[in-house]
């Protein structure tokens, strides 16, 4: 019964945010520059605490342009999480442009949608997507191509990495920097292996069951850390590169799901590097 109430009850200050959160980013967008990155931030933050989501970050967003975010992906909460931190936009599949609801949210903030079944459309998203990085933009790929039980991290994808790093024609290097998030506890308790997909969205989930399931636990925490970032020219090596960001990414996921220091977590990390061996003479 309290579950329900709960739910009800965010429900009910979500769609009342709405008549206010989605005229005023379609002013901010129509303002331009960081009037369009305000709204999102700040009604992301509200969204956190709405479900009460409680949010630890490790690192910070590297200050070198342009930069991609790559990030591990668990559920829908991965959108305001990441949002809350920092002005962000997101590469999205194109199916999400056409979602109820997220769809819309997703267009106010930005997004490029990528069809990758398509690659004369991929290539246009490509240059999108280099234009906004170039204008400053900071841009988050979720490289597994879907979402996980949160358990494990899977493969990162490298195809988009590739596409936005031949746009750059002047041979500007892109910082890529690897982002893993990890949802730890609930109620303070630690989740185990059979509990973690409570929160995770993933397959072919239903979202109000799984939102009904979420809200009946309480308080969950969410751990973000950024990690060492890597630049890559247009010559680089970018499928050595995503997949040494997805293995430093699994690697610190699975350090946090198991209750390890954070901050040893993240001295571990920093001490392996990206970046690319001398080749030996």
């Amino acid at each position: 019964m309290f579950a329900h109430l709960r739910l009800a009850a965010a429900a009910f200050l979500f769609l009342l945010s709405l008549p206010f959160a989605i005229p005023a980013q379609a002013l901010g967008l129509w303002l331009g520059g960081r009037w369009a990155k305000i709204v999102p931030l700040y009604w992301h933050r509200f969204v956190l605490r709405l479900f009460d989501i409680h949010l630890f970050v490790h690192g910070k967003i590297a200050g070198e342009r342009p930069l991609l975010l790559l990030a591990n992906h668990i559920s829908w909460l991965d959108i305001p999480v990441l949002s809350a931190i920092a002005p962000v936009s997101f590469i999205a599949k194109k199916e999400v442009a056409d979602w109820p609801l997220f769809g819309l949210f997703a267009k106010l903030q930005r997004s490029v949608f990528i069809d990758r079944e398509r690659r004369h459309q991929t290539g246009k998203a490509a240059d999108e997507i280099a234009g906004r990085l170039v204008a400053g933009d900071v841009m988050v790929l979720f490289p597994e191509g879907t979402s996980s039980d949160g358990n494990k991290v899977l493969a990162f994808r490298s195809a988009i990495v590739g596409a936005a790093q031949r746009s750059f024609s002047d041979g500007r290097p892109v910082t890529l920097q690897p982002v893993a998030i990890a949802y730890t506890r609930m109620l303070g308790m630690p989740f185990g292996r059979q509990h973690r997909p409570w929160v995770a969205w993933y397959g072919d989930m239903d979202l109000l069951p799984h939102l009904s399931r979420l809200m009946s636990q309480g308080a969950v925490d969410v751990h973000v850390a950024f990690l060492p970032p890597v630049t890559i020219t247009r010559d680089g090596d970018r499928k050595r590169v995503t997949r040494a960001a997805g293995a430093l990414v699994k690697e610190v996921v699975a350090e946090l799901n198991a209750g390890r220091d954070p901050q040893k977590v993240m001295r571990m990390a920093e001490e392996i590097s990206l970046e690319p061996k001398p080749e030996r003479a």
